[in-house]
């Protein structure tokens, strides 16, 4: 019995990589409310009281909450092709996005960590109403169209403006607008919020870089085609507890069984590397922990 059930799990989470591996090589369904486009693991999505690692192509929906760990970042893409990046430690819950007549709507609410919202020259011109509010911890923000950074800690809420124009709610104080460029509004959470300024050049860049994929920490990316091969082992009890020690960890592990002879075998791998050297450098962050002694690039 013990060895059917194993089988049958097995059987699933290969099913379950074999359709995230398909989400990433399709096109960001309408019905998602958003697509996982990058991630520097570990990241979760926490639905439905599970963890459940993010990776690459994955279709996030409504009411998911995705955080982040120690050194990770994320790259959503919205549905208009609008893109919302998290820095470390950060989290972030998705309510009522929604596609409608060229309209983009619904809320997102940072919960704590470093985000940025940002939309490329594609998405301006796509000719898309943005009709979304994200909040930042006590600060409320009515996005149409813009560009912003933002972060919650224990101490404060930031936003800055890089540009465009955003309406800003901090509780029950009166609703004001940001309209400069590089302008920037701090929360502390005991005392009354700052006047809106000019936020200095260097100031800016140290915060933008919070939020950014970084190169050369292997990061995974839609259409990614190299691998990490973690563990290689001889039975699906040891292919399940490694598999089940990555994931629990965050990061988004499959399993690749083969046939050797008469032998089968069961690889552990991490997919959707987009090169040689980030796999590499995903190979050599690993190696030493959670069990995994010597994990190798493949393509």
């Amino acid at each position: 019995m013990k060895s059917n059930t194993l089988a049958l799990a097995l059987a699933t989470l290969l099913a379950a990589g074999a359709a995230v591996q398909a989400d990433a090589a399709a096109p960001a369904r309408a019905a998602s409310a958003a697509i996982v486009e990058a991630v520097q693991m570990p990241a979760w999505v926490e639905r439905n009281g599970e963890n459940i690692p993010l990776a690459p192509g994955m279709a996030l929906r409504d009411s998911d909450h995705v955080r982040t760990g120690e050194h990770s970042r994320l790259l959503l893409r919205m549905p208009e092709g609008s893109a919302v990046k998290l820095g470390e430690n950060a989290g972030l819950a998705l309510d009522s996005l929604r596609m409608q007549r060229g309209r983009f709507a619904g809320a997102m609410r940072v919960v704590f960590g470093a985000f940025r919202f940002t939309t490329d020259l594609l998405a301006k011109a796509g000719g898309v109403r943005r009709e979304l509010d994200i909040s930042v911890a006590t600060v409320t923000i009515g996005v149409r169209g813009t560009d912003i950074w933002g972060k919650s800690t224990r101490e404060r809420d930031i936003v800055c403006l890089i540009e465009g124009r955003i309406q800003v709610q901090r509780g029950a104080d009166a609703e004001f607008v940001m309209d400069q460029p590089l302008s920037y509004y701090v929360a502390p959470r005991r005392a009354p919020a700052m006047p809106v300024a000019p936020v200095p050049m260097a100031q800016f860049r140290e915060w933008a870089a919070e939020t950014e994929i970084e190169p050369g920490r292997g990061a995974a990316r839609r259409g990614g085609r190299w691998k990490v091969v973690l563990a290689t082992v001889d039975t699906q009890e040891d292919a399940l507890r490694v598999y089940d020690t990555l994931r629990d960890a965050g990061y988004a592990a499959d399993i690749d069984p083969q046939k050797v002879g008469e032998k089968s075998i069961y690889h552990i791998r991490l997919s959707h590397l987009p090169s040689r050297a980030e796999a590499q450098a995903l190979a050599d962050s690993i190696r030493g922990s959670m069990g995994i002694a010597e994990p190798r690039v493949s393509r």
